[in-house]
């Protein structure tokens, strides 16, 4: 409308030009307008002859900066600090964004050992949306990140996002005898206590947590976001030559329970677990694996026991191949070596793929460009994430 006023306005300049004996009569039609980026046309009828005055200009800035605005959010600029052991992934996060920005941490030691910190440029990051990624992988390096998570909120920030793509002590939430320490509560308590941004509270993103009640371990002043390494399975499973003949196994309930409605467009298979002492019974409790190329599906691994015998079981009941998806790929001392590749007609002895995530950094460099692993990359899915 601010453009009609101000075309008008020029109509009323151009009128004063005609004397009254000249101009018998004056009309101003418009005869077409469409939406803000149409052109449109005003005649005028002077006399016996018509002058038209015809508008092919650009809309105002203001209104192209509407329409562009309400079409394509604009991104979301982040500052992304990292460790040592996650410097690969920051930098394929990045690489998926131009709106993140790498930032480093001098990561030093004094003497005795302890940290000798420092965050380069803090005056920088003022105001700034800031998210650091931090790699759990152990005991030794919690200590020193965390100085990091809690000095990065107080450096008046915009806002802060904590990305750990593995939450550790996740299988450590179980108090069946007098004196267990459930981990999982103590580091969620940890994590809790977080100092608030000029935001507000700290927004934590980690995958595929061991246990869904672990999300009510943590407080208020921190944000959870839950999120899940399915859809990259989903979208390599799609690639396959043999994408119509998939079929999921989950190794035990529990995984049924927490990932069939994500998978449920294909066929599944449902395990069953036994342990007596050190020894997993397994056993298939639903589902047919005969013909079928079966992918069982957990949310981590560590011997990898439980998934052998899976994979024996499905075997012995008929699948043509058999592979095999953990969001986070622990394996400590080199469990991975336990699992050989199937070139083909043998998936009792061997896996066809092993899909995993690259959430465990230091699992990632020693499985790297050895079958059956491949690595499915959460970047795109973190990079999303920081987004929001």
């Amino acid at each position: 409308m601010a453009a009609i006023s101000a075309q008008l306005a020029s109509f009323k300049s151009f009128s004063s030009l005609l004397n009254d004996k000249e101009c018998s009569r004056f009309r101003c039609q418009i005869k077409s307008f469409g939406n803000q980026h149409s052109n449109w046309s005003v005649e005028f009828l002077s006399g016996k002859e018509s002058v038209h005055l015809i508008r092919n200009s650009s809309p105002p800035i203001s209104m192209a900066a509407s329409a562009a605005g309400s079409a394509v959010k604009p991104a979301k600029k982040v500052c992304l600090f990292y460790c040592a052991e996650t410097e690969v992934l920051a930098k394929r996060i990045a690489a998926e964004s131009d709106a993140i920005e790498l930032r480093s941490i001098n990561w030093r030691t004094f003497d005795d050992g302890f940290p000798n910190l420092f965050i380069p440029n803090a005056n920088g990051i003022r105001g700034q949306n800031v998210a650091f990624l931090a790699s759990f992988s152990s005991p030794a390096v919690i200590f020193e990140q965390l100085s990091v998570i809690y000095a990065l909120p107080k450096l008046f920030i915009s806002s802060f996002t904590l990305v750990l793509p593995f939450f550790p002590t996740g299988t450590s939430e179980r108090m069946e005898d007098e004196g267990d320490v459930a981990t999982a509560f103590t580091l969620a308590r940890i994590l809790s206590h977080i100092p608030t941004s000029r935001g507000g509270p700290t927004s934590l993103v980690t995958f595929d947590i061991h246990a869904l009640q672990e999300r009510f371990y943590f407080g208020d002043t921190i944000l959870p976001c839950f999120e899940s390494g399915i859809p990259l399975l989903k979208n390599r499973l799609q690639k396959l030559p043999d994408s119509d003949k998939i079929s999921i196994a989950f190794p035990d309930d529990g995984a049924w329970k927490r990932f069939h409605k994500q998978l449920q467009h294909f066929p599944t298979i449902v395990c069953n677990k036994v342990r007596i002492g050190d020894q997993r019974i397994v056993c298939i409790k639903e589902g047919d694996a005969t013909g079928r190329h079966v992918v069982i599906v957990d949310d981590l691994v560590q011997s990898g026991g439980t998934l052998i015998e899976c994979q024996k079981v499905l075997a012995a009941s008929g699948a043509t191949k058999i592979s095999a998806y953990v969001t986070h790929g622990i394996f400590p001392k080199s469990s991975w070596q336990r699992f050989e590749h199937d070139n083909g007609g043998q998936p009792e002895k061997g896996l066809t793929y092993f899909w995993i995530t690259d959430s465990c950094p230091h699992t990632v460099k020693e499985v790297k460009c050895k079958r059956p692993f491949e690595i499915l990359s959460l970047s795109g899915s973190i990079a999303a994430a920081l987004q929001v």
